[in-house]
């Protein structure tokens, strides 16, 4: 196929009312969600479509006032500058075009994946097959996939256990949650919820906080003793216990604990990833819209299939439309493990307003009881909501800010 255009949107979703969520040692502030939508039409008039999104620390790396309107402007030009007329025979291609442009390793990873997905998109839209056949390479019939609800950012323990109750009673059978320290009131936390929901609901701890508190972040130390302590309460994973790409803490847990661990949404690469998995994590968070599409986790895919002792589970925390990529992912996967749920809204499940998630696709999406049954139309088999350009155009400044008292 021959690219003949590529163009992508910068959009933003204000969170109405502002929200302001205190945790151990500050606070932090949730202004807006951003979201990255492209559009790749080739020569013949075929769409695709993929969502797009850099990380603040790869922008900050690039662009001297890092934003996603930056990051979608340098797809919209230079990268597309690559990519226009050339004729693509595979998403190699792609990448290799944008390899030879020289950018930060986290950018471009990024980057690629915008194209990869799109070019799947496009791919099955061609051939007349979903993408999840298409990376399989065989006739699936898709299973209903069970999701995990991902809610709870920084509240008291009796809030999540609340919110768990909630998210049980809508069929969900996982919960994860975000906690906000003091390591007394997570113990208190994680307590409070199994109690709550009991053995029928599994429980996944996000704890990026534990080393986002500034003068308060936990030491290694602290962090082993949550995790031993944790371990009473039956812990499905615990997830980025320590910061990224310190693989030797990430070596050291694996070896004090028997607490499952879960990481690498905020690895770099696919590369960074491999180096993840070899650590003795349990579970490997890659996300097709951040570590080279599909092409790069599906090759990660078939990695943790072949070792047996680790199990790819995608990050997915952005709006409905990266749900169905992730969810495209897993089901040609030949473990279909989880697929992750970000619950959003202004009620007792959701942890923020986030209409735009939604509202980018026209298709109505089967979920219900906790599982999504995927649509098995061509490409992404889903309709993009093309007026949500128009109706949320794009915020300057930061979406979230954490402040340190």
């Amino acid at each position: 196929m021959r690219i003949s255009e590529v163009s992508v949107y910068s959009l933003s979703c204000p969170i109405e009312p502002k929200q302001v969520r205190p945790f151990y040692g500050g606070f932090r502030r949730l202004h807006k969600r951003d979201f990255v939508l492209a559009v790749v039409e080739t020569a013949d008039g075929a769409v695709g479509y993929a969502p797009a999104g850099a990380s603040s620390s790869a922008m900050r790396e690039y662009f001297e006032d890092a934003s996603h309107d930056s990051f979608a402007d340098l797809l919209e030009t230079r990268i597309a500058d690559a990519i226009i007329g050339e004729e693509i025979d595979a998403p190699g291609d792609i990448s290799a075009a944008i390899r030879n442009l020289d950018l930060p390793t986290k950018l471009e990873s990024e980057a690629i994946s915008v194209f990869d997905v799109a070019y799947h998109d496009l791919w099955g839209k061609r051939v007349g097959e979903p993408v999840y056949e298409l990376l399989a390479d065989r006739d699936v019939q898709p299973e209903p996939l069970d999701m995990y609800a991902s809610a709870g950012m920084y509240m008291d323990p009796e809030g999540y256990a609340e919110q768990a109750s909630v998210i049980a009673v809508r069929g969900f059978d996982a919960y994860k949650y975000r906690p906000a320290g003091p390591p007394e009131e997570d113990i208190e936390t994680v307590r409070r919820i199994r109690e709550r929901v009991g053995d029928e609901m599994e429980i996944m701890i996000d704890a990026h906080t534990w080393w986002k508190l500034g003068e308060r972040s936990y030491d290694f130390q602290q962090v082993e003793q949550l995790l031993n302590e944790i371990e009473a309460y039956d812990p499905y994973w615990i997830e980025e216990p320590v910061q990224p790409a310190d693989y030797d803490a990430y070596e050291r847990l694996a070896a004090a604990t028997d607490v499952p661990l879960a990481g690498g949404e905020s690895e770099d690469s696919p590369a960074g990833l491999k180096r993840l998995s070899e650590t003795g994590v349990d579970y490997l968070q890659g996300d097709v819209r951040h570590h080279c599409g599909f092409t790069g986790c599906w090759e990660l895919i078939e990695a943790c299939a072949d070792d047996g002792s680790i199990t790819f589970v995608p990050h997915n925390f952005g709006t409905h439309l990266g749900l169905v990529a992730n969810a495209h992912l897993i089901t040609a996967s030949p473990e279909s493990p989880l697929l992750e749920y970000p619950v959003f809204g202004s009620d007792v499940a959701g942890m923020y307003p986030f209409p735009l998630a939604e509202d980018v696709l026209s298709t109505d999406l089967d979920i219900a009881d906790g599982q999504l049954r995927l649509p098995d139309r061509p490409g992404l088999g889903v309709e993009v909501n093309e007026s949500v350009i128009e109706n949320y155009p794009h915020v300057d400044g930061p979406w979230t800010e954490f402040v340190y008292e």
